[in-house]
């Protein structure tokens, strides 16, 4: 039986993914904060701005944990959420809350699920936006 050895998320790869961010949100004139986690939900990179929103930090590390543990972009979320939705009763049946605000997604790598990210602190739109352009330039 053979296997195929998918490159982890690595330490540069989060750093790259913060930088980015953080510039498309400069870029923007908003200030946020960017949470990375490895595939095992651990923490890899973390950026808050202490001009953002103090709750920023939390929010972005949620969004991400969100994107990783559903392996889906939180903007995608919102109605599985919603009373009658998919996901309705989820948030209160993990031991840690979920976010289901634009913001988090998935990273891959070859098909493979290697980590996430999550931006907080502006609009839901401009936090996914920023979020999306970190992934982008990872590949």
């Amino acid at each position: 039986m053979s296997t195929t050895t998918v490159a982890p998320l690595t330490t540069v790869d989060a750093e790259l993914l913060v930088a980015t961010a953080r510039r498309a949100a400069d870029e923007a004139g908003v200030t946020v904060s960017v949470t990375v986690l490895d595939a095992g939900g651990h923490l890899l990179a973390f950026r808050r701005d202490d001009r953002a929103v103090l709750i920023s930090g939390e929010t972005s590390t949620r969004k991400a944990y969100t994107a990783l543990q559903l392996d889906a972009a939180t903007a995608d979320l919102v109605d599985a959420v919603q009373p009658g939705g998919l996901f309705h009763t989820l948030p209160t049946a993990l031991d840690r809350p979920l976010l289901f605000i634009a913001g988090g997604l998935p990273v891959h790598r070859d098909g493979r699920l290697i980590g996430a990210i999550g931006v907080g602190g502006a609009a839901p739109d401009q936090d996914h936006g920023f979020a999306t352009a970190a992934v982008r330039a990872l590949v």
